[in-house]
């Protein structure tokens, strides 16, 4: 009798004893996979390409299934071999993806291929999870395997949903060949002078949509993507602000556009526009900053140094993550104030892997961008308009006083503080009106050649 009593008070020692280590195991090994994943690309890849990204990310992956298979060995009284399969198959393939570095088209032809096998990885680990594991460390396992299911079926939406955009928002404009990659324009309307406009980071041309349906009824207007933006081809590195402009120019000469332009930029667009009338003083006529960046951004706005630093590095890690859907979550979550056909080219153009490439390219060339814009030191007494949204200058320490040093580049210039969020001035009826009325009140000053200037 009391043999029995004792064999059973000894049975759930037992199990417990063989369940706290290998839930210790799987927790532990879990969280130094995540913590080296996220180190490889947040800190010793940081900003690197999408395929180095991702694949760093899966060198960390691999690192953590490989944890847990040695500490069991030594840990813990059964060895849990098959951890070599998962270990092997993301780690193996991270380490490819990194060494060998495969380029956007790749890339978006692997995206068809990993979900397959990525299923099956995930139906293999939880059968032998079930079968191995005792039951506390097998439920730890349960968010990864749900991860490792989700992740290729949202990764074969997205690649689903990228070919739908491409053939329902078709590009309205022309695409022209300029040093071996096509760029798109879409002028519209007629008059002098000729506006151009110039997109912000993340921005496309249909991002004007309120703006163009205005303009266009008063005097000619053309909107463009940068390299790799929207319609536009990419290259094969980034593009600083000078490679830019010599590429606009090119594409206004061939598409038989004549200036002097009247050039209209939003955010870093705007220090696109500065460095393109440096280089080409006589080609500008007139100019249009919509709560545009400043050259002096690093010094002048005391958090912005800090912030970049940040974004540089989570950037690089949107391409990876719209992969698998994120940009269209955040898109539907953010809900554009465009007209509705607007909405969703932005969406279709700037929420897959190759707006999201762009978006980390261009910021990664800010501090070269700003630097060259610094180059136009006067606008001399050519009209310029500075539009300054509300929520900027309220948000961000600094902002206001840089726009005033924006509008002190003219003698003949307005500064107006205008009750707008950043993307509203593009975005809303009341900003998209306002830069509007900005754009009209230099159209004005232009065709009248008038002496009179404000501040």
């Amino acid at each position: 009798m009391n043999v029995d009593i004792l064999h059973r008070t000894d049975r759930p020692t037992d199990v417990t004893a063989t369940q706290g280590p290998f839930a210790r195991i799987v927790v532990a090994s879990l969280g130094a996979g995540l913590a080296t994943a996220l180190t490889l690309s947040l800190v010793v890849f940081a900003g690197h390409t999408e395929a180095t990204v991702t694949g760093a990310m899966l060198v960390g992956f691999g690192f953590g299934w490989t944890l847990i298979g040695v500490l069991s060995r030594r840990l813990a009284d059964r060895s849990q071999r098959w951890t070599a399969v998962p270990a092997v198959a993301m780690g193996g393939t991270g380490l490819g993806l990194v060494v060998f570095a495969p380029g956007d088209g790749a890339m978006s032809s692997m995206s068809w291929v990993w979900p397959a096998p990525m299923l099956a990885l995930a139906v293999y680990v939880w059968a032998r999870a079930r079968r191995e594991l005792p039951g506390r460390a097998r439920w730890m396992l349960v968010p990864v395997v749900a991860v490792m299911t989700i992740a290729p079926v949202a990764a074969t939406y997205e690649n689903v949903s990228v070919v739908r955009d491409h053939h329902t928002y078709t590009a309205p404009g022309t695409t022209y060949e300029v040093n071996g990659h096509r760029l798109y324009l879409d002028c519209r309307g007629q008059g002098s002078p000729t506006v151009v406009l110039d997109n912000g980071l993340g921005e496309v041309t249909a991002s004007w949509a309120r703006i163009v349906d205005q303009v266009d009824t008063t005097t000619r207007v053309c909107a463009y993507d940068r390299a790799g933006q929207g319609w536009s081809q990419g290259t094969s590195g980034a593009q600083d602000g000078v490679a830019a402009a010599h590429e606009l120019h090119d594409l206004l000469n061939l598409a038989g556009e004549h200036g002097p332009y009247l050039l209209v930029g939003h955010s870093i667009g705007g220090t696109y526009a500065l460095t393109y009338a440096a280089q080409y003083p006589q080609q500008v006529a007139g100019m249009v900053l919509l709560d545009s960046s400043s050259p002096e951004q690093f010094t002048a706005i005391p958090s912005y140094s800090g912030q970049y630093a940040v974004i540089h590095r989570v950037e690089a890690l949107t391409p990876t993550l719209n992969r698998l859907g994120l940009g269209r979550v955040i898109a539907a979550v953010a809900s554009s104030h465009l007209p509705t056909t607007a909405a969703g080219q932005v969406t279709a153009l700037t929420a897959n892997a190759q707006g999201a490439r762009n978006a980390s390219a261009e910021w990664q060339v800010l501090p070269t961008l700003f630097k060259q814009a610094q180059a136009l030191t006067t606008f001399g007494h050519r009209p310029l308009a500075v539009l300054t949204a509300s929520e900027s200058a309220q948000k961000t320490g600094g902002w206001e006083a840089t726009q005033n040093r924006l509008a002190a580049l003219s003698t003949r210039s307005i500064h107006r503080v205008v009750d707008s969020t950043h993307m509203g001035l593009l975005e809303d009826p009341h900003g998209s009106a306002a830069a509007v009325a900005a754009i009209d009140h230099v159209i004005a000053e232009l065709r009248n050649q008038s002496p009179r200037g404000t501040r």
